[in-house]
């Protein structure tokens, strides 16, 4: 059985978006964080992101002694990996590199560390073709922002060990994340997949002029969105079958959604449709920057998992747990 070493040390691979909120996530729970990415101005982009974010991530979870001290940076990335125990890798979405990338990983980094990617869609097994130890290398893949949406799905390719799959999972557990399990790769994952599917639905009613933009949001954010903030579907349908439960739903009320199914299209995106979308959206956002409304979802989030954390004992755990108060891989 390979045998991982207790998380200290965490190497950020890649610093965009992604992986500035990994980095904001790690050292709010109290992680010596050693980041690197090729861009010129990526250190001045990535100290700016953490020091903006922080005070969302320290609402949901503040180790003892986490600081905004504890992350170095570095354009080497042998130097960023060379005595990391976990690695998250946040590249670019393309294969060839990820390939590279991987096999560069697995050579620089101590033989015990685990190297996990935020990948969206490219599957382990194919990141992991060109690695020497391939069975500690799986996907992490969060959901965006990482410091604040406890979400991660974890998942191995063919050459994973179940060992890295059982610490990868306890791991993420620990440090205030909401791990899943996918038990099959798939391009994508699950997540990913889910919300394109319920937006392929709303871009095909807006084509349709069932809906504006506007209201087609407000139809996902002010109504099921909100259950979903709190329970899953199969809960909630359990609950919509009154006192029967999900058995009642699934003898008496799935058959018309599975009639309904037939219903559902895909939408043609023409270059109109896209116009009408983005004037839609610009419109929505009423003057208000990317950034000024990233703040006012981060804020809610936030509430969200605080309300969460009271009425949820299976939720993710707020605990401002360090590395050296927890068990980890």
């Amino acid at each position: 059985m390979h045998t991982h070493t207790p998380v200290h040390r965490v190497a950020i691979v890649g610093t965009g978006t992604i992986g500035a909120g990994w980095a904001t996530h790690y050292v709010v729970r109290g992680f010596d964080v050693t980041a690197t990415d090729p861009a010129p101005t990526a250190e001045t982009a990535l100290r700016s992101y953490v020091a903006a974010a922080w005070d969302a991530a320290a609402s949901i979870g503040l180790a003892p002694g986490a600081s905004p001290d504890r992350l170095s940076f570095t354009t080497d990335m042998r130097q960023a990996v060379a005595d990391a125990d976990f690695v998250q890798e946040n590249a670019p979405e393309r294969p060839e590199l990820k390939v590279k990338l991987f096999a560069g990983l697995d050579d620089a980094t101590p033989p015990e560390a685990i190297i996990a990617s935020s990948s969206s869609g490219i599957t382990m097994s194919v990141i992991q073709a060109e690695c020497r130890r391939p069975e500690r290398t799986v996907i992490g893949h969060p959901f965006n922002p990482p410091h604040i949406v406890p979400l991660v799905e974890v998942v191995g390719g063919t050459r994973t060990a179940p060992q890295t799959i059982r610490d990868v999972m306890s791991f993420y557990a620990a440090i205030g994340k909401k791990p899943i399990h996918l038990k099959k790769e798939l391009p994508g994952h699950v997540a990913n997949r889910i919300q394109a599917a319920l937006y392929r639905e709303v871009v095909y009613l807006v084509q349709e002029g069932v809906l504006d933009v506007a209201d087609s949001d407000d139809a996902v954010s002010w109504g099921p969105g909100l259950r979903w903030g709190v329970m899953g579907p199969h809960l909630l349908w359990h609950l919509g079958g009154g006192e029967g439960g999900i058995q009642h739903f699934m003898d008496t009320l799935m058959p018309r959604m599975v009639a309904s199914w037939q219903d559902l299209r895909t939408p043609e995106f023409t270059p109109e449709l896209k116009e009408s979308i983005v004037d839609g959206v610009l419109e929505e956002a009423a003057g208000h920057s990317v950034d000024e409304l990233a703040a006012r979802r981060d804020a809610m989030l936030s509430a969200l998992l605080a309300v969460r954390a009271q009425h949820d004992p299976s939720g993710p755990s707020s605990a401002a747990a360090g590395p050296d108060e927890k068990e980890g891989p």
